[in-house]
């Protein structure tokens, strides 16, 4: 299809004068719907029809994304090409933009929406490239890949996340085997065992295999690292595990195996860790060098990312290591970063993602162990998808969770008569609620003094506040509560926070004192 010139788009009368701020350059149809969410493909025929449009006084119509059913009806009517523009008018001019240069809009899918679906296409079509049999040869002879299990892994790939199970022989196989699908579920490439510090646990080493089997039943075959600085361990874990953390100074000679290890720049058993850049990098090379002495087959170097205060000397390390040492593939654990500062992690793990991206950090290990950290493993992923194209900004999708791109304009002229809202008293009625939040739903005890009544479950608050009020009588007011608690109910399980009734979510941070 040839760019289009001619450009008519058509709103609803209270969205006219945002349609016409951000729609410069084209004709603004407004029909005598108030909302224009309430028209259809059919109404708008209707008006045009009756307005006199013919077909060729326009190369192409753009309706509300709101709007529901396909713009196709409009085009066969009008005998013009017709599509869905953006849900908002304020991405109008980013849908004229994309026009301009030759993007496809859809007749079913609003555009912004579409704009998600080509970027999300792009990712999966990278990552798929990537699974190709002949790709992953002819990458492996390069000396900046290598294959973990079943799994290649370095600069030809995207990042692998490691997803630890913290301490688990403390969980034992059932659960280590559900935290391990949460993982897989989430966005991780490798299942990650970590050992518990101080203790030896040859028995739970020993069902490592009955892990795997129930991970592949569950239909993911990923390798399995296992994580200890316990050289009786280790060597336990060498028949059973794909890639090794940790080996050092301390263990290197006592642990050759042709498998993948990591190599950290430390000796535990002399208490060393050299803090300097200079020294660490130094201490590294020989290590590694020694381990391929011994006889090593594949070593993945890991600086050690420490937490603030000592964030920048470690990605100092990182990135000194990467300039002597081009072809090493590199191993990061930022969840210890994420874990020890108390900021929302999504904006921190996508920062952590960048700069792997820049020193072409390969594997990125994290867990999700505390509340705060909860959702990691799903942040990191989109992150490193977000790392595909040049700069990650305007794609389409985003991390954007907590706060928003742009501000939205959603304002209409008041009315000439404007009064103070008053808060009446609140009258107790004789059927309260109790909710709260459980294994992904929403749920609704209906008391009558100490007895419950009724308990309703759903994931939605219009189902759930239609079936209270088909069961019971309750007020306005009583109704107006529970509707707003049921709202919060749902923001917390957006959010995966938890949720307690009355309480609110957020604490008010951007308010002045």
């Amino acid at each position: 299809m040839r760019k289009p010139e001619r450009i008519l788009l058509v709103t609803g009368r209270l969205a006219e004068p945002l349609v016409r701020k951000y729609g410069k350059g084209c004709d603004i149809f407004v029909t005598p719907v108030s909302v224009a969410a309430f028209l259809t493909p059919e109404l708008i025929v209707r008006y045009l029809k009756k307005a006199g449009l013919n077909s060729g006084d326009y190369d192409l119509i753009l309706i509300p994304g709101l709007v529901r059913g396909s713009a196709r009806v409009i085009e066969e009517e009008l005998g013009i090409p017709a599509f869905k523009g953006p849900r908002n008018a304020m991405d109008i001019p980013q849908v004229l933009k994309a026009l301009s240069e030759g993007f496809k809009l859809s007749r079913e899918i609003p555009a912004d929406d579409l704009f998600s679906v080509d970027a999300l296409k792009r990712v999966k079509d990278i990552r798929n490239r990537t699974r190709d049999k002949n790709y992953i040869e002819k990458a492996l002879k390069k000396p900046w890949n290598v294959l973990i299990g079943n799994l290649p892994a370095g600069r030809d790939f995207p990042a692998r996340i490691l997803g630890e199970v913290v301490d688990a022989p403390k969980l034992g196989v059932e659960k280590t085997v559900w935290k391990a699908l949460y993982y897989l579920r989430e966005g991780a490439d490798i299942v990650d065992l970590g050992m518990v510090a101080g203790e030896t646990n040859p028995e739970f080493i020993e069902q490592i295999p009955e892990i795997r089997e129930r991970l592949e039943e569950s239909g993911f075959q990923v390798p399995i690292s296992f994580d200890s600085l316990n050289t009786a361990e280790i060597e336990k874990a060498l028949d059973y595990a794909d890639l090794f953390l940790s080996v050092d100074g301390g263990n290197i000679e006592e642990l050759v195996t042709e498998k993948p290890v990591v190599l950290i720049p430390t000796n535990q058993k002399r208490g060393i860790f050299p803090v300097k850049p200079a020294e660490r990098v130094a201490f590294l090379e020989g290590l590694k060098e020694k381990a391929l002495d011994f006889g090593y087959k594949t070593v993945i170097p890991d600086l050690i990312l420490e937490h603030v205060p000592h964030l920048a000397r470690s990605i100092a390390a990182f990135q000194l290591y990467r300039e002597r040492n081009r072809d090493d593939v590199l191993l990061a654990g930022v969840g210890n970063v994420v874990e020890l500062y108390d900021a929302d992690s999504v904006g921190m793990n996508a920062l952590l993602a960048g700069i792997a991206k820049e020193l072409s950090i390969n594997l990125l290990l994290t867990t999700e162990v505390s509340a705060k950290t909860r959702g990691s493993v799903r942040e990191l992923r989109r992150a490193i998808d977000m790392n595909f194209f040049e700069t990650p900004k305007d794609l389409g999708f985003d991390l954007l969770i907590l706060k928003e791109k742009r501000t939205r304009e959603w304002r209409f002229k008041p009315a000439e008569n404007v009064i103070e809202a008053e808060e009446k008293p609140v009258q107790l009625e004789p059927i309260y609620f109790r909710i709260w939040i459980e294994n992904g739903k929403i749920w609704a005890n209906a008391h009558r003094g100490t007895e419950v009544l009724l308990t309703i479950a759903g994931k939605e608050p219009n189902a759930i506040m239609d079936t209270i009020l088909e069961h019971f009588e309750i007020s306005p007011r009583h109704a107006f509560y529970l509707g707003r608690e049921l709202e919060r109910a749902k923001t917390a399980l957006k959010l995966r926070r938890s949720y307690v009734q009355e309480v609110e979510l957020f604490r008010e941070f951007y308010e002045g004192d």
